[in-house]
């Protein structure tokens, strides 16, 4: 996709659509920041008065010298509102839930009530006013998009700021996501006040950094994110099992269990996704989207990494296996 597109009338075909249904203020609303091991999260809800600039676009789509150049233009052409959750807020709620506070935060934060929340994803964030889900929304709508690069902008000058503090940890370049150069100084380091203590799943005392199985998830959630894939949920709970990571793409709803294991260690990431566990996650993704009834198609996918060596967590190849469950194909076709 161009960096530069014309935001009229493509991208304003939802904004018209709602119009003519009689819904007068429209905003939309994205956040960044779901998949770092540190720092807030950030949303905007943006309303265009007017036909929005040339140029918008998903802010992941852009160079950050591009997003930097519509931003003063988002905040003069545009109503804007911006909502933050911090680090012990997900940690005490979960990601989703902090999510969903900093998009309700950012729509109070406009200068009026909207008539409508366009908001991008598959999931009801619970605004407080009528709201339609649009999964890819930042690249399908100008104001959802508009939303997607100011909470970007404005959550990368956090962790610039963040960096001033913890110049050891770098995050002005990697803006907290797991990457390799992030976790060697977590290594070197331990964790600092804007950690996310929820995201690292070895608590002992004294303890520096995630364990492989964390850093073997962290690893799964940035790839995925990179592919193109929206992280709905970590470490989910339900009836009895546990799902490693619920994200969407397209019209699937994808629940993925991440295996890491040593080269050479006796059991394969494969083999430890046997049957009796696939049944867990199905019986706790049941749960989930009984909770958050979605019209996305279910998938059940592993995600399996081997590392070069059990005391240091570097990737020497990992699969994305899509549909992975062999119980959960028997007993659909069944």
């Amino acid at each position: 996709m161009s960096a530069v597109v014309n935001s009229t009338p493509q991208l304003m075909r939802y904004e018209h659509y709602f119009m003519e249904q009689g819904y007068a203020a429209i905003c939309g609303v994205d956040e960044a920041g779901r998949g770092p091991l540190a720092g807030p999260v950030v949303a905007a809800a943006v309303i265009f008065p007017k036909t929005p600039p040339n140029g918008i676009a998903d802010s992941k789509k852009l160079s950050e010298k591009k997003r930097l150049q519509l931003l003063p233009v988002i905040m003069t052409e545009a109503e804007v509102g911006i909502g933050i959750a911090s680090e012990a807020e997900i940690d005490q709620l979960n990601i989703l839930k902090a999510t969903f506070l900093a998009m309700r935060r950012a729509v109070e934060a406009l200068p009026r009530q909207p008539d409508l929340a366009l908001v991008d994803g598959n999931a009801d964030p619970h605004l407080g006013l009528p709201t339609r889900a649009i999964v890819g929304g930042d690249a399908k709508s100008a104001s959802i998009g508009a939303a997607s690069i100011v909470a970007k902008c404005t959550r990368d000058q956090l962790m610039r700021e963040a960096h001033e503090l913890y110049p050891q940890y770098n995050f002005a370049q990697h803006k907290g996501y797991p990457t390799k150069a992030h976790y060697a100084a977590i290594e070197t380091h331990g964790l600092c006040p804007i950690h996310r203590r929820s995201f690292f799943k070895n608590k002992k005392k004294g303890s520096k950094a995630p364990d492989s199985g964390r850093q073997g998830e962290d690893f799964a959630a940035q790839t995925l994110i990179e592919q193109g894939y929206t992280i709905l949920a970590r470490n989910y709970r339900g009836a009895g099992g546990e799902i490693d990571l619920i994200a969407t793409k397209d019209t699937h709803l994808c629940f993925v269990e991440v295996k890491t294991r040593a080269l050479g260690h006796l059991v394969s990431p494969g083999q430890a996704v046997d049957t009796k566990k696939q049944q867990l996650i199905i019986q706790a993704a049941a749960h989930y989207i009984q909770q958050h009834p979605s019209h996305l198609q279910p998938r059940f996918d592993a995600f399996l990494i081997l590392t070069e060596r059990a005391s240091r967590f570097k990737v020497a190849e990992y699969q994305y296996l899509k549909g992975a469950f062999e119980a959960y194909e028997t007993h659909r076709h069944d």
